[in-house]
Order: structure tokens, then sequence, then C-alpha cells
């Protein structure tokens, strides 16, 4: 507990000192005597750490406590400043308070001044500690905002295309509830770490759970841990939520037996601020592919989600034996990329 002392006698110093230090044994004063030292003071500490309260004397030569108070309201507003003036009538006193001064004490009473000291301080730490608190909800809240617009304008884009390459709303229903519901599982995992990181594998495993798909009998995921920023987590689990449906209708799940393995690899970068990230989608066991006569939604997301939401490239290769799709693209450290909403427009 630091407290700063403006009084220009020597003597009130010291019994004020006293007073204080009998009470209150771990305090620290210093002690300063004229308008140029109490500036100063003020002026050389960064507001983190200025004093806890200021003590003044009202009446000092060619400096009054008035003017000390309107310095100290300056440079921090919300400082404890208490009066302690041998002096102080009550129209003065009144006045101070009316000022912003936080109470007074009499220099003929001064086994008032701890108590009156202490309770300043714990009520300036409570105020500040609820003006904290307040700062946070104002933070959340805009955060909420941000996230909800973001998300909001993902699914109307999901909407806008899904009804763009659905012949019939029998078509498009099943469809768009899926890329929703994908959206959903990508912000249940964001959710559970707090929109920090999260790990690949559970982005995989997150992806396919709501399709009815296990681990190990229709699919495999291997690969070194890596972590995804919130950007990167849900640009990509929109991605392999696509590879997963088109799977379902055309591929490797189509048919008993079918499957898919996930492979991925990550590498250093020269600036070893990022990492390289490979993944490798095959499917096995379905039926043979031909490669396709129109490019549909899950394509176009696919390659605009490579090369503008990830920055990297996508390959995608329709094999007889399976279709094979390959991402490359660096995973930056979570935080260094602003969440912005994952964009598939012009994707269709």
């Amino acid at each position: 507990m630091r407290v700063l002392l403006l009084e220009d006698s020597l003597l009130d110093a010291d019994l004020i000192a006293a007073a204080l230090r009998r009470e209150i044994p771990q305090i620290v004063i210093d002690h300063v005597v004229d308008r140029a030292g109490f500036e100063a003071h003020l002026a050389d500490h960064a507001p983190q750490h200025l004093p806890d309260l200021v003590l003044s004397d009202y009446s000092l030569p060619q400096f009054d406590g008035f003017e000390a108070l309107a310095i100290t309201r300056a440079r921090a507003p919300g400082l404890p400043f208490i009066f302690v003036s041998g002096v102080l009538g009550e129209e003065i006193a009144i006045e101070s308070l009316r000022r912003g001064a936080t109470d007074y004490v009499l220099k003929q009473r001064l086994a008032r001044l701890p108590p009156v000291v202490l309770r300043a301080i714990a009520e300036a730490r409570e105020r500040a500690e609820r003006r904290r608190a307040e700062d946070n909800l104002h933070l959340l809240v805009a955060e909420l905002s941000h996230r909800v617009k973001n998300t909001l304008a993902t699914v109307l884009s999901i909407a806008q295309q899904t009804i763009r390459g659905s012949e019939t709303l029998e078509a498009f229903e099943p469809t768009f509830i899926g890329r929703v519901m994908a959206l959903s599982e990508a912000h249940g995992l964001l959710f559970k770490t707090h929109w920090t990181a999260t790990q690949l594998k559970d982005v995989v495993d997150r992806t396919f759970a709501p399709l009815g798909r296990g681990q190990g009998t229709d699919y495999t995921a291997q690969g070194p841990l890596v972590m995804l920023n919130p950007r990167a987590t849900l640009t990509l689990s929109m991605v392999l939520h696509e590879l997963a449906a088109n799977a379902i209708k055309y591929g490797a799940f189509s048919q008993p037996g079918g499957r898919v393995d996930i492979v991925w690899t990550a590498t250093q970068s020269a600036s070893g601020d990022e990492k390289l990230l490979a993944l490798v989608w095959r499917e096995l066991g379905g039926p043979k592919v031909r490669n396709p006569e129109h490019r549909g939604f899950g394509t176009r997301l696919l390659e605009r989600s490579a090369s503008y939401e990830l920055g990297g490239e996508v390959s995608l290769e329709f094999a007889p034996e399976g279709v094979r799709c390959t991402l490359r693209f660096p995973v930056k450290k979570p935080g260094q990329v602003p969440l912005t909403a994952v964009s598939v427009h012009g994707a269709a």
C-alpha cells in the first residue's frame, strides 16, 4: 500500500506517518512538500504504478489543496484523495467533497486517519474491479456480436449456394441441414476450447460423428499433433463435410465395405512461425469412380476454401478405385489469424 503525502510541515508529516504506521505497518509513504514535487511524483509514474491514495494538506505556501485535487483528478480520475488539515471548515469540507475529494480528516483527530485510508483504498479497488468486469463484458458482447454476424452470413451463403445446386426442395433439405450441422459441430468444438485452438484429429472425428461413421471401421485418421486456429477449424470442417457427403452419395460410403483413409504430415516452414500441412483424403472400397460431368457446390467450396480461406492449394483426383483429395496449406499459430466468416460466396 503506497501513499503520496503532500505536506509542507515536517512535524505534521511525521505525525501523520506515525498515525498510519501504527495501524498499517506495511504502508509506504512518499512525502512531497510543494507543487513541483507533487506534480513530478505523479508524472514520473505510469498509470499502473501510481500511488494507491493521496493525502494532502489544504493550506500550502503558494499552493492549495484544491489545486492538488484538480491535478490528481486530471492525472488519475479514480485515485482516492483525502484532505488532512487543521483548518478545514465545514464549508470548505463540503466544497472539497463536491470537487471530488474522497474524504477529509482533521489533524486534531489523526486516530480517524487509518480506517479512512483503508476504506478509501478498498472502495477504489472495488470500483476498479467493477470497471474491469464491465469492460470485459463489453468486449465479450462485441465479440459475440461479431461471431454471430459472421455465422449468420455463412449460413445465408450456404443456403443460397445449396438452393442453386438443388433441383427440388426434397434435395435441398437434407443437403442444407447437413452443411449447417457441420458448421454447428465446428462451433461446438471451438466452444469447448474457448475459441482458441483445436486439434486437427478432433476436427476430423467431429465431422464424421453426425454422419454415423466410426473410426477404425468407416475411416482412419493418422498424423502428428496439429493445432488449428478458429478460422482454419471452421473452413476445414466444411471441406471435410463436403468430401464425406459426396462419399455417402457417390463414393466409398455409398456401399458396404467402403472406407476413407485420412493421413496428414506437417513440416516446419523456413521462417519457423508456421507449419506446412499436407492432408490426403483417400476413398477405398467404393464403386468405380468416373469424372463428374459438372462441378458442384462441394468441389467449388473445396477449391475456394483451399485457396482463399486456408491460403493453400488443393488437388482432386477421380481415380477409378476412389476419390483422392490432397490439401496443402500453412497452419499458422493460433491467434495469428483474425476470425472471419467462412466464405462460400462464388462457390456455386
